[in-house]
């Protein structure tokens, strides 16, 4: 039976602790948005929607990204009907794929053509207990320092460019220079540097519940293919389970074989399923 439903509106400041009790259903698919509303108080009409009529059933995180959660069917048109104003500001909807495509079918005739749409993206997760403890760890993997900026923000933006298609930034770097410096001073950011140069590097890009989500995975180009990958992310996930969290995750592109054949050898194994669509 659908549940009923009243539109979806503005989250308030009283919603904020529903809101993080809706993510913690779910922690493996919800730490971005769990991670977000912990370190940026509560929500506010500029990033959350909400089905709060009787207590908060469904929420959509709007910023650069739109991230639905536990939206019903029978709410669907609700919260597209509030989310086709909101365009300009979003560069993609991601999330769980059971979620994401149903979203996206209702906008897309006002949305336009994306970028790409990237349908199966396994998420996969990992413990302590689940390591593969005959892989060897990379010793050479540590957190970057903050006098290394300059040395990550290249690889940084290598990787975002090859992932999403076009460069993070175009003219001043201010804006992404100080996204990348906050990872590294929170202790985010895992590099291999060979020569002042980073031939490896990983990023914590949320951690709430007890789940790191780790994102940016990037070795250099003539590097790849030599072995370096698998060892430099177990020791990767051996520091972020040891300072940070009790699981770690990511979420990979179904035809990037190489990286998730990587992960499983770590121990990483699927747990669901993203998908994101890039505008």
């Amino acid at each position: 039976m659908l549940r009923a439903s009243r539109a979806p509106s503005a989250l308030r400041a009283q919603d904020h602790d529903a809101a993080l009790r809706l993510c913690a259903t779910n922690p493996l698919a919800n730490v971005f948005v769990a991670a977000r509303l912990l370190t940026g108080g509560p929500p506010s009409a500029a990033n959350v929607l909400g089905d709060a009529s009787d207590h908060l059933r469904s929420l959509c995180w709007i910023s650069a990204n739109v991230v639905p959660i536990d939206i019903g069917e029978n709410e669907l048109d609700g919260y597209a009907s509030r989310l086709r104003r909101y365009r300009r500001r979003s560069s993609s909807i991601f999330g769980l794929a059971d979620q994401v495509f149903p979203l996206w079918e209702r906008l897309e005739r006002q949305w336009g053509t994306p970028r790409a749409i990237r349908e199966r993206q396994p998420l996969m997760a990992v413990s302590a207990g689940e390591l593969d403890q005959a892989l060897p760890s990379d010793d050479r993997v540590r957190p970057a320092r903050l006098d290394e900026v300059d040395l990550v923000l290249p690889a940084a933006a290598h990787m975002f460019t090859g992932e999403i298609g076009y460069p993070p930034y175009f003219g001043s770097d201010r804006e992404y220079r100080r996204m990348v410096t906050s990872l590294i001073r929170n202790g985010h950011t895992y590099v291999i540097v060979e020569g002042k140069r980073v031939v490896f590097k990983a990023d914590i890009g949320s951690l709430a519940f007890g789940v790191a989500q780790i994102q940016g995975v990037w070795v250099a180009p003539e590097l790849r293919g030599h072995g370096l990958a698998a060892p430099a992310m177990k020791s990767v996930v051996e520091q972020v389970l040891a300072d940070h969290a009790a699981t770690a995750s990511l979420y990979v592109n179904d035809f990037n074989l190489a990286a998730i054949r990587t992960y499983e050898r770590v121990g990483f194994t699927q747990r669901d399923t993203f998908a994101t669509v890039i505008l």
